[in-house]
């Protein structure tokens, strides 16, 4: 059965998208660690997103195999 609209891990959009449950969880970790300030949801929510997605990218790339033609010299 594929996740509904209302289900909270369900990812966002594709299957590199990040679930609404880890950007909640991320943005809570960001929000106690600079101790709970108030009307700052936003902000942190924003900042937990583009740090969730900076994190897949270097991990993707870090797999990722260089173009040929691109690698380290050799000789």
């Amino acid at each position: 059965m594929a996740p509904g609209p209302d289900d909270a891990s369900a990812p966002l959009a594709g299957p590199d998208a990040i679930s609404f449950e880890q950007i909640r969880e991320r943005a809570y970790e960001l929000w106690e660690r600079n101790h709970r300030p108030e009307g700052f949801e936003i902000e942190f929510w924003l900042l937990a997103e583009r740090e969730l997605r900076n994190e897949r990218e270097r991990r993707k790339a870090a797999h990722e195999p260089a173009p040929s033609g691109l690698g380290p010299p050799s000789g």
